[in-house]
């Protein structure tokens, strides 16, 4: 129950500071042509197909639980990073926005189902997700700048709305299986509607 409480309060905290970051970030002078930790964090933030991803990773850690609840972010945020560093030094990948529309109805389906996916493929793909939604952000960085920076950003608005989805999960999941499935299952469906060009 501790824990449940500590991740409510970590996830409201984290939904709070999003939007206040996000316009500090955007109010930044000039920062859709110079990468710093203001145009990093306000990157992932500014795409709907990055937000539902990340709430999608944290609401399937959130259907795990235990150690997953770490894991599973921890891995995207990493895998990402890695994608990041090929789509600035290889100048992309292939597929990476089809890889980013994949990854938001799978991940969504995968909360949605529960158990039915065992913890270690759930790291797996998301891991593998993870590296196209890295691709994208160092792809788009800004030409000028300290990089380092700017994967800073993006590396923390991640894992803010990693755990703003996890809180959401443990919330749902308070609420019954039900709203478990259904949180996930709502983001799968947000990812096929904008596969479908319908968002």
């Amino acid at each position: 129950m501790k824990l449940v409480s500590r991740s409510l309060s970590a996830a409201g905290l984290a939904l709070a500071a999003l939007p206040v970051l996000a316009t500090a970030a955007s109010a930044h002078p000039g920062h859709e042509v110079v990468a710093n930790f203001s145009s990093g964090l306000a990157h992932p933030v500014h795409g709907a197909d990055h937000v539902l991803a990340m709430v999608a990773v944290g609401l399937l850690a959130a259907r795990f639980g235990g150690r997953t609840l770490v894991l599973l972010p921890a891995a995207f945020v990493t895998a990402m990073l890695a994608g990041g560093l090929a789509g600035v030094v290889l100048g992309g990948l292939p597929a990476v926005e089809p890889g980013i529309l994949a990854s938001i109805v799978v991940l969504g389906l995968a909360a949605g189902v529960g158990g039915l996916v065992p913890a270690g493929a759930a790291l797996a793909i998301t891991a593998v997700f993870a590296v196209f939604h890295g691709a994208a952000h160092g792809m788009e960085m800004p030409a000028s700048g300290p990089a380092a920076a700017y994967f800073a950003g993006f590396a923390l608005a991640t894992a803010l709305l990693h755990a703003a989805g996890i809180g959401l999960g443990l919330l749902a999941s308070r609420l019954g299986r039900l709203a478990s499935s259904a949180a996930g299952l709502s983001v799968a469906a947000a990812g096929i509607a904008m596969a479908a060009g319908l968002l």
